[in-house]
């Protein structure tokens, strides 16, 4: 099978999944960050070597405060309960997005756990946590204006360079979970070839054999880069 090197998701439909459950919102959530768990294990088994998660944007903060500071919680309860187990494994952690907005003490367990493991040499997992797009692309440009590169020198390259997911290779699958097909903003400049797939199934219900399902399926397809 043709593994993909660099696997994208959105994990969508948490709080969908609660409703249908019965359960309050919050706990789709939870039940959430357990299945990213599940799937970061599994990647790394295939040979995926880049995953990345969109799991925090910056248009999410416009969701009710009660819902960003359980979510702020999380991450935090996240890297404390698993950067261990990440860091045995070999996984490299890296982020994504504005890390100036988030609370201080998520802010410093994120580093912490970025530091702790940016020797290791397995699965690169991607955070995009207060990250968007197009926030992206103008946070490159104002370090390319701060360098004072003249406007006749800038490249692809040079872009690429100033951007968070600078020395990692472009998304060649990404997921997407709950049958919305959009990208929301998700690396929408890396994303230019990138192989979409779109699951009906909720982020919370989301199974390994449904993973496995659509690898095989990006496996035969043909990718023609505009050729």
């Amino acid at each position: 099978m043709n593994i993909p090197a660099h696997v994208g998701i959105i994990p969508d439909g948490n709080r969908r999944w609660a409703k249908k459950k019965g359960f309050p919102t919050l706990v789709g959530h939870k039940k959430g960050f357990d299945k990213t768990v599940d799937i970061v294990v599994h990647a790394q088994k295939v040979g995926v070597k880049v995953i990345t998660f969109y799991a925090f944007s910056t248009e999410n903060w416009n969701r009710a405060k009660e819902e960003v500071d359980y979510l702020m919680d999380l991450f935090m309860s996240f890297f404390e309960k698993y950067m261990q187990k990440f860091h045995k494994m070999g996984v490299c952690l890296r982020h994504l997005g504005d890390m100036s907005r988030l609370p201080k003490k998520c802010a410093e367990k994120l580093q912490n756990g970025i530091e702790m493991t940016k020797n290791n040499e397995g699965l690169i997992v991607q955070l995009a946590l207060n990250y968007g797009g197009r926030d992206e692309i103008v946070r490159a440009v104002q370090k390319i204006v701060d360098q004072k590169i003249k406007s006749e020198d800038i490249t692809e390259k040079t872009i690429n360079e100033n951007l968070d997911t600078a020395n990692i290779p472009d998304p060649d699958l990404i997921i997407r979970t709950s049958g919305e097909q959009r990208l929301s903003g998700f690396m929408i400049w890396q994303s230019a070839y990138s192989e979409l797939y779109f699951s009906k199934k909720l982020w919370p219900e989301f199974t390994i054999s449904e993973f496995d399902k659509i690898l095989a399926e990006y496996s035969e397809r043909e990718r023609r880069f505009g050729e």
